[in-house]
């Protein structure tokens, strides 16, 4: 079914002229960075490099110390740093001689999450909101609790009188994760109460988000390509009713309208990464300023910037072109032989980006499998036969059946490996006209309830600021203070003027 495009297209109208955003445009300074401007003498060399004469520690201090390097045990295992009723991934047992792999699963406040993709799939609805009222209010919510929910959502998909006015002049950037990050925190500004942290204020500020931050990142996804094709930026007037996802797609793709079915999958991708445990890095951050007793604006904006990270959210954008790379190479994804030896080549960093990273393939819990790429795998398939892109969705299976055995035998290595959800994220998303700076900002927008529930969680649970320990390793050698004018080769300078006294 086809959403009605013709009233679509008669709904929608140019609500600001592409000139007047500057969202997703670089702006140059015109004062350059201090390395161009005073250059890079011999004189600035400690400033710009001595880091690497201290920074650079010796790998064997952290075991001598018994730090856990990256918070993780030796056999890769997490460090338990608190305690948790949100969500369990679980991706291997522990047993007397460590870390045993097993098959993944996600539960959500002790509900698999195949459970819950899957019974929004069979009654034909959408499921990300009645998952974001579980993981918010701990438990499944009834057909008028979740009516309740979606109002409450509908009553804050308007943004705030004057906000568009405001917006566009912060917003200039080439990330759209920067924006909203940006955006986050000028709604700060027109909360009457922002530093609330009771929880009436924090319910009332995560459902006004997660009404408003879809649109938000639509909005500035739709400037930029206004800007580019030097056209105005349209936006469609809000409809009452809608998903989640269908609101994302419904700004995103414009007049040209979607499909329900379009529609669910992306329903299923925000369900898919709304959650994903305590421990990963923008969760963790977000508990970590929620422990502070900051504002809920600040905790957010911040877990955004740490999921921005190509070591985290950011990962889905090195997939795609990684798979774009091994479609140039190899033609025929069937061909084991040569999907295996040029797996081989970019394992041992010959190939794509010569990091020897292999992306969409291993992560830091699951071993044997993640139950997320396991459910993607499913709609990306019927959907890349529809749109006829089945020999890509071919060669992205190929890589997760080939590589993880490849890559540990280029690198010698026992540890098991899996496909992550990443390896079919991206494709997804431009299999339904998702551009590709909105990857990442989608994952936000749908972990924005898993980070509520832990900031929630931390401010009503825990109670206690969060404040690990560090080794300093050179506490027994503290270098002794030499005065300014004794230090090798300095020259003191010469004195200053004095200044000449005015006449009376």
């Amino acid at each position: 079914m086809t959403v009605n495009k013709e009233s679509l297209t008669a709904h929608y109208r140019p609500v600001i002229p592409s000139a007047s955003t500057s969202a997703m445009l670089h702006v140059t300074d015109v004062r350059p960075m201090p390395s161009v401007s005073c250059g890079r003498e011999p004189v600035s060399d400690a400033l710009y490099e001595g880091f690497r004469n201290i920074d650079a520690v010796d790998p064997a201090l952290y075991e001598h110390y018994g730090v856990k390097r990256g918070l993780r045990n030796p056999d890769g295992s997490g460090v338990v740093a608190g305690l948790t009723t949100v969500c369990d991934v679980h991706g291997y047992r522990k047993g007397p001689d460590g870390v045993e792999p097993d098959e993944g699963d996600l539960l959500l406040r002790g509900y698999s999450i195949g459970d819950l993709v899957g019974a929004a799939a069979s009654e034909g609805r959408f499921g990300y909101e009645e998952l974001a009222f579980l993981l918010i209010s701990g438990q499944l919510p009834t057909y008028a609790q979740l009516a309740d929910f979606n109002d409450r959502i509908d009553s804050r998909r308007a943004l705030p009188v004057g906000y568009l006015s405001l917006f566009p002049r912060t917003t200039a950037s080439t990330s759209i994760m920067n924006v909203l990050q940006r955006a986050t925190l000028l709604l700060y500004a027109f909360d009457d109460d922002p530093d609330a942290t009771d929880p009436q204020h924090e319910v009332d500020v995560a459902v006004s988000l997660l009404a408003r931050l879809p649109r938000i990142a639509a909005i500035a996804s739709a400037a930029y390509s206004a800007e580019a094709n030097q056209s105005e930026l349209s936006i469609p007037p809000i409809e009452p009713g809608l998903s989640m996802a269908e609101t994302i797609l419904r700004v995103l793709r414009g007049p040209e309208g979607y499909t329900r079915e379009e529609a669910r999958v992306l329903d299923t991708m925000l369900m898919l990464h709304a959650e994903h445990g305590g421990g990963n890095n923008s969760t963790f951050t977000c508990r970590v300023l929620s422990s502070s007793g900051t504002d809920p604006y600040s905790a957010y904006a911040a877990a955004m910037g740490s999921l921005k990270g190509p070591k985290h959210g950011g990962a889905n954008f090195k997939v795609g072109q990684m798979i774009d790379d091994v479609c140039d190479h190899v033609a025929d994804p069937s061909d084991t032989e040569a999907m295996e030896a040029y797996i081989a080549k970019i394992a041992a960093g010959e190939a794509f980006d010569g990091t020897g990273l292999l992306y969409g393939i291993g992560h830091a819990v699951y071993t044997l499998s993640d139950p997320r790429a396991a459910i993607i795998r499913r709609y990306a398939g019927a959907l890349a036969e529809h749109k006829g892109l089945s020999r890509r969705f071919h060669t992205i299976e190929a890589i997760e059946d080939l590589a993880p055995a490849v890559v540990s035998r280029v690198r010698g290595t026992s540890k098991p490996l899996c496909a992550n959800v990443d390896l079919y994220a991206g494709f997804v998303y431009d299999m339904l006209g998702i551009p590709a700076e909105m990857h990442t900002p989608i994952f936000a927008i749908a972990r924005l309830s898993g980070w509520v529930a832990h900031r929630m969680e931390e401010l009503y649970g825990a109670g206690r600021i969060i404040r690990p320990a560090y080794v300093v390793p050179w506490a027994s050698t503290c270098p002794v203070y030499v005065p300014i004018a004794d230090r090798a080769g300095d020259e003191p300078p010469l004195p200053a003027p004095l200044a000449q006294s005015s006449p009376h």
